[in-house]
Protein backbone atom coordinates (compact mmCIF):
# COMPACT_ATOMS: atom_id res chain seq x y z
CA UNK A 1 0.00 0.00 0.00
CA UNK A 2 3.04 2.34 1.07
CA UNK A 3 4.74 1.51 -2.42
CA UNK A 4 1.37 2.23 -4.02
CA UNK A 5 0.98 5.88 -2.52
CA UNK A 6 4.40 6.47 -3.60
CA UNK A 7 3.90 5.70 -7.00
CA UNK A 8 0.80 7.20 -6.81
CA UNK A 9 2.37 10.76 -5.57
CA UNK A 10 5.22 10.69 -7.92
CA UNK A 11 3.11 10.26 -11.15
CA UNK A 12 1.15 13.14 -9.62
CA UNK A 13 4.78 15.30 -9.28
CA UNK A 14 5.75 14.23 -12.63
CA UNK A 15 2.45 15.35 -14.13
CA UNK A 16 2.09 18.53 -12.76
CA UNK A 17 5.85 19.50 -13.35
CA UNK A 18 5.13 18.18 -17.36
CA UNK A 19 2.10 20.73 -16.93
CA UNK A 20 4.73 23.80 -17.37
CA UNK A 21 6.36 22.48 -19.89
CA UNK A 22 5.70 23.87 -23.52
CA UNK A 23 3.45 21.21 -26.18
CA UNK A 24 5.53 22.06 -29.15
CA UNK A 25 8.70 22.09 -30.64
CA UNK A 26 7.56 24.21 -33.13
CA UNK A 27 5.71 26.96 -31.22
CA UNK A 28 6.79 30.75 -31.34
CA UNK A 29 7.68 31.11 -27.58
CA UNK A 30 7.95 34.77 -25.60
CA UNK A 31 9.26 34.83 -22.09
CA UNK A 32 9.12 37.98 -19.51
CA UNK A 33 11.65 38.03 -16.95
CA UNK A 34 12.65 40.92 -14.62
CA UNK A 35 16.88 39.49 -13.28
CA UNK A 36 17.29 41.37 -10.29
CA UNK A 37 19.88 43.81 -10.92
CA UNK A 38 22.00 42.00 -13.78
CA UNK A 39 25.18 44.57 -13.71
CA UNK A 40 29.08 44.07 -14.80
CA UNK A 41 31.62 44.24 -12.69
CA UNK A 42 32.79 47.30 -14.38
CA UNK A 43 32.42 50.98 -13.10
CA UNK A 44 30.52 53.17 -15.46
CA UNK A 45 31.00 56.65 -14.52
CA UNK A 46 27.53 57.57 -16.17
CA UNK A 47 25.77 55.27 -13.80
CA UNK A 48 25.68 54.89 -10.28
CA UNK A 49 26.46 51.24 -10.64
CA UNK A 50 28.95 51.64 -7.94
CA UNK A 51 27.38 49.28 -5.09
CA UNK A 52 27.91 46.56 -8.05
CA UNK A 53 31.37 46.65 -8.09
CA UNK A 54 33.93 44.35 -6.78
CA UNK A 55 35.01 46.72 -3.53
CA UNK A 56 30.93 47.79 -3.58
CA UNK A 57 28.86 47.32 -1.04
CA UNK A 58 27.31 44.20 -2.77
CA UNK A 59 31.08 42.93 -3.56
CA UNK A 60 30.06 42.12 -6.82
CA UNK A 61 32.62 39.73 -7.97
CA UNK A 62 33.55 37.63 -11.67
CA UNK A 63 32.64 34.91 -9.96
CA UNK A 64 29.14 35.75 -8.53
CA UNK A 65 28.41 37.41 -11.95
CA UNK A 66 29.27 34.51 -14.07
CA UNK A 67 27.39 32.01 -11.22
CA UNK A 68 23.91 34.43 -11.98
CA UNK A 69 24.35 34.08 -15.43
CA UNK A 70 24.34 30.07 -15.61
CA UNK A 71 21.42 30.62 -13.39
CA UNK A 72 19.49 32.42 -15.21
CA UNK A 73 20.41 30.68 -18.39
CA UNK A 74 19.28 27.69 -16.63
CA UNK A 75 15.74 29.61 -15.60
CA UNK A 76 14.76 30.37 -19.70
CA UNK A 77 15.95 26.83 -20.71
CA UNK A 78 13.53 25.27 -18.34
CA UNK A 79 10.61 25.28 -20.02
CA UNK A 80 11.73 23.29 -23.30
CA UNK A 81 15.11 23.06 -23.95
CA UNK A 82 14.79 22.00 -27.18
CA UNK A 83 12.43 25.12 -28.19
CA UNK A 84 14.21 28.05 -26.63
CA UNK A 85 12.40 31.38 -26.14
CA UNK A 86 11.63 33.04 -29.84
CA UNK A 87 11.68 36.26 -27.56
CA UNK A 88 12.84 37.76 -24.12
CA UNK A 89 12.11 41.00 -22.34
CA UNK A 90 14.38 41.78 -19.82
CA UNK A 91 14.10 44.47 -16.54
CA UNK A 92 16.92 45.54 -14.86
CA UNK A 93 19.76 44.74 -17.12
CA UNK A 94 22.96 47.56 -16.73
CA UNK A 95 23.47 46.93 -20.34
CA UNK A 96 23.35 45.24 -24.10
CA UNK A 97 26.66 43.82 -23.23
CA UNK A 98 25.26 41.71 -20.04
CA UNK A 99 22.13 40.65 -21.91
CA UNK A 100 24.72 39.30 -24.95
CA UNK A 101 26.73 37.54 -22.23
CA UNK A 102 23.55 35.75 -20.85
CA UNK A 103 22.87 34.92 -24.56
CA UNK A 104 26.82 33.54 -24.85
CA UNK A 105 26.28 30.72 -22.21
CA UNK A 106 25.99 27.08 -22.67
CA UNK A 107 22.06 26.72 -22.53
CA UNK A 108 21.24 29.68 -24.55
CA UNK A 109 24.20 30.14 -27.09
CA UNK A 110 22.48 27.66 -29.49
CA UNK A 111 19.12 30.10 -29.59
CA UNK A 112 22.24 32.39 -31.48
CA UNK A 113 20.11 35.48 -29.93
CA UNK A 114 20.53 39.37 -30.76
CA UNK A 115 20.05 41.92 -28.36
CA UNK A 116 18.08 45.08 -28.43
CA UNK A 117 18.79 47.72 -25.46
CA UNK A 118 18.35 51.40 -25.53
CA UNK A 119 20.66 53.12 -22.51
CA UNK A 120 17.69 54.78 -20.01
CA UNK A 121 17.70 57.76 -18.22
CA UNK A 122 17.32 55.81 -14.62
CA UNK A 123 20.35 56.96 -12.86
CA UNK A 124 20.98 53.28 -11.45
CA UNK A 125 21.67 52.36 -15.29
CA UNK A 126 19.65 49.37 -14.84
CA UNK A 127 17.09 49.27 -18.50
CA UNK A 128 14.86 47.44 -20.06
CA UNK A 129 15.96 44.58 -23.15
CA UNK A 130 15.05 42.08 -25.69
CA UNK A 131 16.74 38.89 -27.05
CA UNK A 132 15.62 37.41 -30.21
CA UNK A 133 16.08 34.84 -32.37
CA UNK A 134 16.61 35.79 -35.85
CA UNK A 135 15.88 32.48 -37.01
CA UNK A 136 12.23 32.88 -35.37
CA UNK A 137 11.36 36.62 -35.50
CA UNK A 138 12.71 39.36 -38.08
CA UNK A 139 12.76 42.88 -36.56
CA UNK A 140 11.97 45.51 -38.40
CA UNK A 141 12.13 48.62 -36.34
CA UNK A 142 12.66 49.35 -32.35
CA UNK A 143 13.00 52.89 -30.60
CA UNK A 144 12.39 53.67 -26.78
CA UNK A 145 9.66 55.31 -25.83
CA UNK A 146 10.64 58.47 -23.25
CA UNK A 147 8.41 58.15 -20.14
CA UNK A 148 8.06 61.70 -18.42
CA UNK A 149 6.91 61.76 -14.46
CA UNK A 150 4.69 64.37 -13.34
CA UNK A 151 6.77 66.27 -11.27
CA UNK A 152 10.36 64.96 -12.64
CA UNK A 153 11.49 63.46 -9.42
CA UNK A 154 15.22 62.84 -8.88
CA UNK A 155 14.44 59.16 -9.97
CA UNK A 156 13.70 58.84 -13.58
CA UNK A 157 12.59 55.80 -14.88
CA UNK A 158 13.03 53.39 -17.69
CA UNK A 159 11.90 54.20 -21.36
CA UNK A 160 9.20 51.40 -23.06
CA UNK A 161 11.10 49.39 -25.72
CA UNK A 162 8.98 48.97 -28.80
CA UNK A 163 9.56 46.49 -31.20
CA UNK A 164 8.29 45.70 -34.72
CA UNK A 165 8.99 42.81 -36.24
CA UNK A 166 7.97 39.58 -38.65
CA UNK A 167 7.65 36.09 -37.63
CA UNK A 168 7.13 33.49 -40.11
CA UNK A 169 6.00 34.66 -43.98
CA UNK A 170 3.63 37.21 -43.09
CA UNK A 171 2.67 37.70 -39.35
CA UNK A 172 3.73 41.26 -38.16
CA UNK A 173 4.17 41.50 -34.33
CA UNK A 174 4.58 44.45 -32.11
CA UNK A 175 6.35 44.08 -28.80
CA UNK A 176 6.39 46.39 -25.79
CA UNK A 177 8.86 46.09 -22.90
CA UNK A 178 7.80 47.69 -19.75
CA UNK A 179 9.55 48.11 -16.57
CA UNK A 180 7.15 51.19 -14.79
CA UNK A 181 8.21 53.19 -11.84
CA UNK A 182 8.48 51.31 -8.13
CA UNK A 183 6.29 52.09 -5.46
CA UNK A 184 9.07 54.42 -3.57
CA UNK A 185 7.57 56.32 -1.18
CA UNK A 186 4.29 54.61 -1.08
CA UNK A 187 1.30 52.94 -3.49
CA UNK A 188 -0.91 55.56 -3.57
CA UNK A 189 1.77 58.45 -3.51
CA UNK A 190 3.80 56.89 -6.67
CA UNK A 191 0.41 55.57 -8.20
CA UNK A 192 0.68 59.02 -10.75
CA UNK A 193 3.79 57.68 -12.13
CA UNK A 194 2.85 54.47 -13.00
CA UNK A 195 -0.21 56.04 -14.81
CA UNK A 196 1.89 58.44 -16.84
CA UNK A 197 4.38 54.81 -18.31
CA UNK A 198 0.39 53.40 -18.99
CA UNK A 199 -0.61 57.16 -20.81
CA UNK A 200 2.62 56.65 -23.22
CA UNK A 201 1.79 52.76 -23.64
CA UNK A 202 -1.26 53.40 -24.32
CA UNK A 203 -0.86 56.45 -26.64
CA UNK A 204 1.77 54.47 -28.73
CA UNK A 205 -0.70 51.12 -28.80
CA UNK A 206 -3.41 53.60 -30.39
CA UNK A 207 -0.82 54.76 -33.03
CA UNK A 208 -0.65 51.46 -33.74
CA UNK A 209 -4.30 50.53 -33.82
CA UNK A 210 -5.68 53.66 -36.24
CA UNK A 211 -3.97 52.34 -39.31
CA UNK A 212 -3.83 48.35 -38.25
CA UNK A 213 -6.87 47.71 -36.37
CA UNK A 214 -6.46 43.97 -36.56
CA UNK A 215 -2.66 44.37 -35.19
CA UNK A 216 -0.99 42.00 -33.50
CA UNK A 217 0.05 43.46 -30.21
CA UNK A 218 2.13 41.86 -27.08
CA UNK A 219 2.94 43.68 -24.16
CA UNK A 220 4.68 42.66 -21.41
CA UNK A 221 7.03 43.53 -18.33
CA UNK A 222 7.17 44.43 -14.78
CA UNK A 223 4.39 46.39 -13.63
CA UNK A 224 5.14 47.72 -10.26
CA UNK A 225 1.24 47.22 -10.38
CA UNK A 226 -1.29 44.35 -10.33
CA UNK A 227 -3.87 43.66 -13.14
CA UNK A 228 -6.57 45.44 -11.32
CA UNK A 229 -5.01 48.51 -10.83
CA UNK A 230 -5.70 51.78 -12.28
CA UNK A 231 -2.94 52.42 -14.04
CA UNK A 232 -3.47 49.30 -16.36
CA UNK A 233 -7.34 49.03 -16.01
CA UNK A 234 -8.40 52.47 -16.40
CA UNK A 235 -5.40 54.12 -18.01
CA UNK A 236 -4.04 51.72 -20.53
CA UNK A 237 -7.55 49.82 -20.79
CA UNK A 238 -6.51 46.41 -20.29
CA UNK A 239 -9.87 44.29 -20.18
CA UNK A 240 -10.01 41.90 -17.21
CA UNK A 241 -12.88 39.94 -18.41
CA UNK A 242 -12.65 38.13 -22.24
CA UNK A 243 -14.68 40.16 -24.41
CA UNK A 244 -15.68 42.87 -22.25
CA UNK A 245 -17.16 45.08 -24.91
CA UNK A 246 -14.65 47.88 -24.68
CA UNK A 247 -12.80 49.16 -26.91
CA UNK A 248 -9.66 49.06 -26.11
CA UNK A 249 -9.09 46.21 -28.21
CA UNK A 250 -6.57 44.82 -25.17
CA UNK A 251 -6.94 41.62 -22.97
CA UNK A 252 -4.55 40.55 -19.64
CA UNK A 253 -3.70 37.23 -19.95
CA UNK A 254 -2.46 37.49 -16.00
CA UNK A 255 -5.59 38.62 -14.19
CA UNK A 256 -7.00 35.55 -12.96
CA UNK A 257 -3.78 34.72 -11.31
CA UNK A 258 -4.71 37.12 -8.95
CA UNK A 259 -7.87 35.72 -7.17
CA UNK A 260 -5.77 32.41 -6.84
CA UNK A 261 -3.00 34.53 -5.12
CA UNK A 262 -0.43 33.73 -7.32
CA UNK A 263 1.94 35.69 -9.19
CA UNK A 264 5.92 36.71 -9.64
CA UNK A 265 6.57 37.96 -6.72
CA UNK A 266 6.17 37.76 -3.13
CA UNK A 267 5.53 40.59 -0.36
CA UNK A 268 5.57 40.02 3.19
CA UNK A 269 4.40 36.73 2.49
CA UNK A 270 1.92 37.47 -0.09
CA UNK A 271 2.16 36.39 -3.92
CA UNK A 272 1.54 39.66 -6.68
CA UNK A 273 1.51 39.49 -10.23
CA UNK A 274 3.57 42.26 -11.16
CA UNK A 275 5.05 40.76 -14.24
CA UNK A 276 2.02 40.20 -17.25
CA UNK A 277 0.79 39.64 -20.66
CA UNK A 278 -1.19 42.29 -22.35
CA UNK A 279 -2.18 41.02 -25.37
CA UNK A 280 -4.54 42.21 -28.60
CA UNK A 281 -7.85 40.70 -28.64
CA UNK A 282 -6.98 39.82 -32.81
CA UNK A 283 -4.01 37.76 -31.37
CA UNK A 284 -6.59 36.31 -29.39
CA UNK A 285 -9.20 35.82 -31.91
CA UNK A 286 -7.79 35.18 -35.13
CA UNK A 287 -7.52 31.76 -36.76
CA UNK A 288 -4.56 32.32 -39.26
CA UNK A 289 -1.09 32.64 -38.03
CA UNK A 290 0.53 33.05 -34.72
CA UNK A 291 -2.45 33.28 -31.97
CA UNK A 292 -2.49 32.71 -27.99
CA UNK A 293 -5.71 31.17 -26.24
CA UNK A 294 -6.81 33.53 -23.22
CA UNK A 295 -4.92 31.13 -20.69
CA UNK A 296 -1.08 31.15 -22.69
CA UNK A 297 0.44 33.44 -19.85
CA UNK A 298 2.13 30.49 -17.67
CA UNK A 299 4.43 31.43 -14.16
CA UNK A 300 7.98 29.62 -14.32
CA UNK A 301 7.91 28.41 -10.44
CA UNK A 302 10.08 25.29 -10.22
CA UNK A 303 11.00 24.24 -6.89
CA UNK A 304 14.89 24.75 -7.47
CA UNK A 305 13.93 28.40 -7.98
CA UNK A 306 12.61 29.24 -4.64
CA UNK A 307 13.37 29.61 -1.20
CA UNK A 308 11.57 27.81 1.29
CA UNK A 309 11.72 29.62 5.34
CA UNK A 310 11.12 26.69 7.73
CA UNK A 311 9.88 28.91 10.17
CA UNK A 312 7.12 30.57 8.40
CA UNK A 313 6.34 27.48 6.15
CA UNK A 314 6.24 29.83 2.93
CA UNK A 315 8.34 29.77 0.04
CA UNK A 316 9.67 33.08 -2.03
CA UNK A 317 11.39 33.56 -5.59
CA UNK A 318 15.08 32.72 -4.54
CA UNK A 319 16.92 36.00 -4.72
CA UNK A 320 20.21 37.40 -5.40
CA UNK A 321 20.52 39.66 -3.05
CA UNK A 322 18.63 40.74 0.43
CA UNK A 323 19.74 44.05 0.94
CA UNK A 324 23.52 43.64 1.07
CA UNK A 325 23.31 40.11 1.89
CA UNK A 326 24.54 37.95 -0.93
CA UNK A 327 22.15 34.52 -1.14
CA UNK A 328 23.13 33.33 -4.54
CA UNK A 329 19.82 33.12 -5.94
CA UNK A 330 18.01 33.85 -9.25
CA UNK A 331 16.25 36.23 -8.77
CA UNK A 332 13.53 38.12 -6.48
CA UNK A 333 11.17 37.91 -9.23
CA UNK A 334 9.53 34.94 -11.01
CA UNK A 335 9.28 34.48 -15.05
CA UNK A 336 6.21 34.72 -17.41
CA UNK A 337 5.71 32.66 -20.55
CA UNK A 338 3.33 32.32 -22.97
CA UNK A 339 2.98 30.24 -26.16
CA UNK A 340 2.13 31.01 -29.71
CA UNK A 341 0.42 28.32 -31.69
CA UNK A 342 -0.44 28.46 -35.32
Amino acid sequence: MYRLSFILLLFCFTTATAQQKLTSDKSFVVMSYNVENLYDTINDPDKDDEEFLPDGKNKWTSERYLKKLEQLSKVIAAPNEKNLPAVIGFYEVENKKVVQDLAATAKLKKGKYTVINYPSPDKRGIDVAMMYRKSKFNVLSSKALYVRLPEEPPYPTRDILMVKGVSGKTDTLYFFFNHWPSRRGGENESEKNRIAAAGVLRKAVDSISVNSPNANIIIMGDFNDYPNNKSITETLSADTLYNAGKKSGLFNLCYNYESKNEGTFNYKGDWGMLDQFIVSYHLINKKNGWHVNTDAAKILKENWMLYFNKETQESKPNATYGGSNYYGGYSDHLPVYMELTQ
